[in-house]
């Protein structure tokens, strides 16, 4: 056999897939991996500046973020499929090459349409980065190596929070939002290199694409999203396009749901469903996406236009979310394998929430530390809850379901994010608008430094003043809108703490 071919293992000590050169296989597996979690940060702090270039608004501009993780959400569970007919390497190799070119792509959009159109194509040909590396990370490690292997892949998942609002501001304060895009043009070609010339071959085999169950998951995934961002615009359910993606929403998921579970070959293996570990940890899957998304979408808006930080600025406070993941795995990551997980995801769901409290204590006139320390926090929080809900998750399933298990992992992740950026943008608009009547209703005319009756006696002085007051009562309804989606935030990372009752540990899950 060649030493670029994989091997099937028979005993535990040898990994089902060997590479002559495994040290740069994970390199350019890591790469890829973190190109495809770097963008669904990296654009965060240039929104603002692409609202205007692209004639878009701030509730429309948040398509650049949620389009590319709907389709990606669309695209995953084909995964498992499309490994297992065309094989790792393949796969591999075709997603980094379209993922690239479609990132050249979305840095020469000309409109909003051109952009979301592009972040689609790039969202579907990097859905299978991050499924794919794990399943290459676990099937290149034998069962001792495994836990400082998933140590190594979420570091590798966690470089894209700490670079992402890094690269994304120094690119768009010294050189331009596009080359937001265009840096993953280098880190593509490299990965393509090392992944031609180490990633071994794999077995494929034919199996039966379960058409009407994608089909089904796809329409109720994007009807549920398209509900999230046109609700606001359209009235919700005054609306008769609202009540069609409502009715599609609900038809398809329930179809899906009797479709999938008897089904001779589903989309999903039903086995992945038996397993209760795996079941309990596509939910903490669902709110990592949800709960971290969603804050790395909202936080640039609040740095920048409240606080009036640079792009470049924004982004190094975002930072100490992924250092502090990086640190905690780097640092407690040999001692989280010991020690019983749900006492671990207790404690990373606690840290989340307790930093989503912190948040709930800013103000417009503060200083950095406190945002710096929030920061921190969720990161120590998030590494504590990812790292064991892996672990656990993949602890009982026989290696044949990995990919399926992985992208249906990161499918939950997604529309969890989907889901969060959609709802939390929506309901900050929502609640600036409300916020902005009820504090403009308290600013009567003793509180005005001028009399209003003479406005037209100051001239331009007057509107000026008018203006200035207007801008300080949107800024305050802001403020205290991004307060309530903190709020929600912390109750949802509390709500998901009696999960962890179902979570099997010691020998049962081992």
């Amino acid at each position: 056999m060649s030493a670029n071919s994989a091997v099937v293992a028979g005993a535990d000590d040898t990994p089902p897939l060997v590479s002559r050169n495994r040290t740069l296989m994970l390199i350019g597996t890591m790469a890829a991996m973190v190109m495809y979690t770097l963008d669904t940060t990296i654009a965060n702090v240039a929104l603002p500046h692409m609202t205007a270039s692209l004639g878009a608004t701030q509730d429309t501009i948040t398509w650049v973020l949620t389009s590319y993780v709907l389709a990606s959400a669309v695209a995953l569970p084909l995964a498992g499929w499309l490994v297992d007919r065309l094989g790792i390497r393949t796969m591999m190799l075709a997603s980094v090459l379209l993922f690239t070119i479609a990132s050249m792509l979305c840095g020469v959009a000309q409109s909003l349409e051109q952009m979301v159109l592009f972040r689609v194509l790039q969202g579907l040909a990097g859905a299978f980065l991050s499924p794919l590396a794990q399943t290459i990370t676990l099937d290149s490690s034998t069962a001792a190596e495994r836990p400082r292997m998933m140590g190594i892949y979420t570091q590798g998942v966690m470089l894209g929070p700490i670079t992402g609002p890094i690269i994304g501001g120094y690119l768009t304060d010294n050189f331009s939002w596009r080359w937001v895009f265009y840096v993953n043009l280098p880190v593509g070609i490299l990965c393509l290199v090392l992944l031609f010339l180490f990633l071994p071959h794999t077995p494929t085999r034919k199996r039966k694409v379960d058409l009407t169950g994608w089909v089904l998951v796809a329409i109720t995934v994007s009807a549920v999203q398209l509900i999230l961002d046109r609700g606001l615009t359209l009235d919700w359910f005054a609306s008769a396009e609202i009540v069609l993606y409502a009715v599609l929403a609900l038809s398809a998921g329930w179809v899906a749901l009797f479709h999938l579970s008897g089904a001779a070959q589903p989309l999903f293996p039903l086995a992945l469903f038996r397993d209760r570990n795996f079941t309990v940890g596509l939910a903490f899957m669902f709110l990592i996406g949800l709960v971290m998304m969603s804050v790395m979408a909202l936080l640039p808006g609040l740095l920048q236009q409240i606080y009036g930080y640079t792009p470049l600025q924004a982004g190094m406070l975002l930072a100490p979310r992924g250092i502090g993941m990086l640190a905690s795995i780097t640092l407690f990551g040999p001692i989280m394998a010991k020690v019983d997980p749900r006492v671990l995801l207790t404690f990373g769901l606690l840290m989340m929430a307790a930093s989503m409290g912190m948040m709930t204590g800013w103000s417009i006139e503060m200083p950095r530390g406190p945002i710096i320390a929030a920061g921190l926090l969720q990161g120590l929080g998030l590494s504590f809850t990812f790292m064991p809900m892996n672990l656990i998750s993949f602890a009982t399933l026989p290696p044949q379901y990995r990919t399926d298990a992985s992208s249906l992992g990161n499918l939950m992740r997604n529309l969890g994010s989907s889901i969060g950026i959609s709802a939390a943008s929506v309901e900050l608009a929502r609640n600036i608008q409300i916020n902005h009547a009820e504090i403009g209703a308290h600013v009567t005319r003793t509180l005005v430094p001028f009399n209003v009756d003479r406005l037209t006696a100051y001239g331009g002085a007057g509107e000026t003043g008018l203006r200035i007051i207007d801008g300080m009562v949107n800024q305050q309804a802001a403020m205290i809108a991004y307060i309530n989606d903190f709020y929600a935030m912390a109750l949802a990372c509390l709500i998901a703490i009696p999960l962890l009752f179902f979570v099997k540990t010691g020998k049962k899950a081992s």
